[in-house]
């Protein structure tokens, strides 16, 4: 009998020991990681409450395109089909990187006496579509080879910009009234970009598998850069993955809130106040550290979004779900209250006719750019 409660007793703790390693597996699929991070809902998903908070100030403005308004010198103010270019053009040279425009079609020779022209005769640069979003094409270009690669497998319009080489990556929301230079920051997100330390053993494809978020950018680092994942770093080494700071490229994001204050507020107002006719969006930028910020003013913008930007604070995984839509809603009744003074301008949003062709027209350049 003694003998018969003994096996009962090991087989109960095989079991114990062997249930929690099955949940573990579970818990680090991609799949069960997806599902409970909001972060990494599917767009559809995550933006339903969206729809309906634009659905709600449509009514209230009684303009289906009411947002439209807001930023007149950007096409559809930031929502969709804007024009890096156009924008970075906007913003005071003392913060904007080297940058030239690329346009379709144009002779690799063309392009180097571009760049040259414009200082941009170091690599690394970073090569980017005039129109795009969430990263994509986006791409550290280390030397000419790469280059010619990039411009004849990327039949668009895109940008060379010198790469930023600062420490700390930000995304700031700003907006100010029509007619007014006070600007209010309401949003910094404090951008950690894709990272593995290694255990002087692990390679980084098993130093990826191990941690959610770089699992899941494990198939396109084997796909885009195979040599890599057989690297052994050293004990304590960190190293950096990915140096393009979005978040579908695997870098988090976190809630820098804390750091909005009187001083901050005013470096962003300066900057704001001389981009006519532009009231509301992110600056997505980089500088040496907060305190330098503040102190100096010091900052590059390697892009300004719109609209359609959302405050990326929101994005931090500890951010209680509840608060990601308060802070979405509250920033909607900015670009409502902007949108109200505006038409109070006599400035009239696009019609349903201009948003539709609009909206064709980028639809078929997202088609024909996923294609490539």
């Amino acid at each position: 009998m003694q003998t018969a409660e003994k096996i009962l007793e090991l087989t109960d703790a095989a079991a114990g020991q062997a249930t929690p390693s099955f949940f573990a597996k579970i818990k680090r699929s991609r799949t069960w990681v997806t599902l409970t991070n909001w972060e990494y809902w599917p767009m559809w998903a995550a933006n339903l409450p969206l729809v309906l908070i634009i659905a709600y100030f449509a009514l209230r403005a009684r303009r289906l395109l009411f947002f439209t308004v807001v930023n007149p010198v950007i096409e559809t103010s930031g929502m969709w089909g804007e024009s890096k270019f156009n924008i970075l053009r906007r913003i005071p040279d003392s913060h904007v990187p080297a940058t030239v425009f690329v346009k379709k079609g144009t002779d690799f020779q063309a392009v180097m006496e571009k760049m040259r022209s414009v200082g941009l005769d170091k690599w690394p640069v970073i090569a980017k579509p005039d129109i795009g979003e969430r990263g994509f094409l986006v791409k550290k270009i280390k030397n000419e080879a790469e280059l010619q690669d990039y411009l004849s497998k990327n039949q668009i319009n895109f940008l060379i910009q010198k790469l930023v080489d600062e420490p700390l990556e930000l995304a700031v929301m700003c907006h100010r009234m029509p007619g007014s230079a006070a600007t209010t920051v309401s949003s910094i997100c404090v951008k950690e970009t894709l990272k593995v330390t290694g255990d002087g053993h692990s390679s980084i494809h098993q130093l990826m598998q191990r941690s959610d978020r770089a699992n899941l950018q494990l198939e396109r680092f084997e796909r885009e850069q195979p040599a890599l994942m057989h690297q052994v770093p050293a004990l304590g080494q960190t190293l950096e993955l990915e140096p393009i700071g979005n978040h579908c490229r695997g870098t988090m994001f976190l809630n820098g809130n804390e750091h909005i204050d009187p001083a901050l507020t005013q470096v962003f107002e300066t900057v704001l106040s001389q981009m006519e006719e532009i009231h509301y969006g992110r600056f997505d930028m980089k500088c040496r550290s907060i305190e330098h910020l503040r102190s100096t003013g010091e900052f590059k913008v390697m892009e300004f979004n719109g609209i359609g930007a959302e405050p990326a604070h929101i994005y931090d995984p500890a951010y209680p779900m509840l608060k990601k839509y308060r802070d979405i809603y509250r920033h909607w009744k900015v670009i409502y209250q902007i949108s109200k003074a505006q038409a109070a301008n006599g400035i009239k949003p696009m019609t349903l006719k201009e948003a539709i062709e609009s909206f064709r027209v980028y639809s078929d350049y997202k088609k024909s750019i996923a294609q490539t």
